[in-house]
């Protein structure tokens, strides 16, 4: 349960990052309180996994797996190109977040 209600925050928030991206500096306000409802909701569902998951697993692979997504959506969805250097470290926390979720028993 705590990895369901954890993929749910992980979604929220990548979400809300790439609407404070569209937001322009909440030039366009609509997108930033889109923003800020999904960093709310985020939020929301990553208090219950916590319930289940351990503090330093949840936050690593919320942290982990959002920048991730991020990386990528900047990539496709607004050319935001990673140097070689960036693509390595990102691809080091990706393999970290895994680590966590193999090695953890709930």
């Amino acid at each position: 349960m705590g990895w369901a209600f954890l993929l749910a925050a992980i979604a929220l928030e990548v979400a809300g990052t790439l609407f404070l991206k569209l937001s322009h500096g909440f030039e366009r306000w609509h997108w930033g309180f889109a923003s800020i409802g999904c960093y709310a909701a985020c939020f929301g569902m990553l208090s219950p996994a916590m319930k289940y998951l351990p503090l330093g697993v949840v936050y690593a692979i919320w942290a982990g797996v959002g920048i991730l997504a991020a990386a990528v959506i900047g990539w496709f969805a607004f050319d935001e190109r990673l140097s070689a250097m960036q693509f390595m470290f990102v691809t080091m926390i990706l393999v970290g977040a895994v680590g966590l979720r193999l090695s953890t028993n709930a």
